[in-house]
């Protein structure tokens, strides 16, 4: 029997307001974010039911882009329609984005003040949570043979041959292989849907709308010239191949910013480094970058086009998916497909720990032991990510002035 409380009406403003609270004080990475999820929209305010929560859970791990902030999007969604959606993602990515941008502007005056080494212990600290995110990933997703080989070789070929394209070709190959030798991999998902939220028209116009944008955005860039437009369409074209979760933005965002020499490297890991510090989305990290990058508006304007674009795609997919999921669901081939893909980023998320990550963060053989004590807290004595961050990030500023 359905234990959620769907009779009762929940406003936009109620959705703010809870995701709110989660944005202020859910600490600890993209599966900390589902837990508390679950605790407070299953248990605590009887939203969902047990098996509902199940089932959004399994179409935003389906779906490319940051699973936690999806799963937010779609629980506002299928409480108070579309606005709720937007409620959702507002209250949930708020506080972590306005953090993020405000220390984009301010982060050089504090490295003046205070020196290098802080920004050294961020990216030690940035290395360890990527290098427990691959270990987690792998527990799930490449687990066997056939996904662990997948996951390996995926892995090799990105770290040999570094480009976006390459990243998309990795995916696509992942999902055929999936496709052929996956297609009996369990989904984990429940077999009732409460109600729907969507209509099947909106859905339609949703899913044509993220792929005229998609293919649309950087053909307008180019046409009007607008660097607002450019941004625009790295950000969104990033948040619609991000499969896997915040961790798996870190080598996608670091190609198409980076390369195009946006944004410097050491800049950019020590942003990474502070998101693990805040509560919320790591997807925030977006918002460091489009302040902090040199093309573009930048400032302000810069990280909100940045943030806006790259979660875009997620409100677009779970605003035009959720209607047919329960029938996609059921299929081996989309079990097959999504077993292949989730293979393939751990080996994305390998690659990207070893470049750009280890080569740019480790200076000298001392670095390499930093970087395993930092691992150490993290996986075997369980310490909070922000707090590991910011230890290592005072501990090196102190002793590396």
């Amino acid at each position: 029997m359905d234990d959620a409380q769907p009779l009762r009406t929940v406003s936009a403003l109620d959705v703010f307001l809870a995701f709110l609270r989660q944005g202020l004080t859910a600490f600890g990475g993209p599966v900390a974010h589902l837990a508390y999820f679950r605790r407070e929209f299953v248990e605590k305010r009887r939203w969902l039911s047990e098996s509902a929560y199940a089932d959004l859970l399994a179409l935003c791990h389906f779906l490319p882009g940051p699973a936690s902030s999806q799963m937010g999007m779609a629980i506002g969604l299928r409480q108070a329609g579309l606005a709720g959606a937007l409620a959702a993602f507002a209250g949930f990515t708020l506080p972590a984005a306005a953090a993020m941008i405000a220390f984009a502007l301010y982060a050089p005056n504090l490295s003046r003040l205070y020196g290098e080494g802080w920004i050294h212990g961020l990216k030690i600290a940035a290395a360890a949570v990527v290098l427990q995110a691959v270990v987690q990933m792998a527990r799930t997703l490449a687990v066997g043979p056939v996904r662990a080989g997948m996951a390996i070789g995926a892995a090799a070929g990105l770290i040999v041959a570094q480009s976006p394209m390459a990243q998309i070709g990795a995916l696509v190959a992942g999902g055929l292989f999936g496709l052929a030798l996956l297609r009996e991999a369990p989904t984990g998902v429940a077999a009732d849907d409460p109600h729907e939220t969507v209509d099947r028209t909106s859905a339609v116009i949703a899913l044509g709308l993220f792929g005229l944008l998609l293919v649309g955005l950087p053909v307008l860039a180019n046409l009007l010239q607008n660097p607002g437009l450019g941004m625009a369409s790295v950000y969104y074209r990033t948040g619609s191949l991000v499969f896997g979760g915040g961790h798996v933005m870190l080598p996608l965002l670091e190609r198409e910013i980076v390369d195009r020499r946006w944004l410097d490297l050491d800049t950019f890991l020590m942003g990474y480094g502070v998101v693990q510090a805040l509560p919320g989305p790591l997807s925030s990290f977006a918002g460091f970058v489009g302040a902090a990058q040199r093309y573009g508006p930048g400032g302000v304007t810069g990280g909100l086009i940045a943030l806006f674009s790259i979660f875009l795609p997620s409100l677009l997919l779970v605003t035009g998916v959720l209607p047919f999921w329960d029938r996609l669901k059921r299929e081996g081939w989309a079990r097959g497909v999504l077993a292949g893909v989730g293979a393939t980023v751990v080996g994305l998320l390998a690659a990207a720990l070893w470049d750009p990550v280890l080569t740019e963060t480790i200076r000298r053989p001392a670095d390499w032991a930093l970087v395993a004590a930092a691992f150490v807290f993290l996986q075997v004595a369980k310490m909070p990510p922000w707090l590991v961050v910011i230890g290592f990030a005072v501990a090196t500023g102190l002793f590396l002035r």
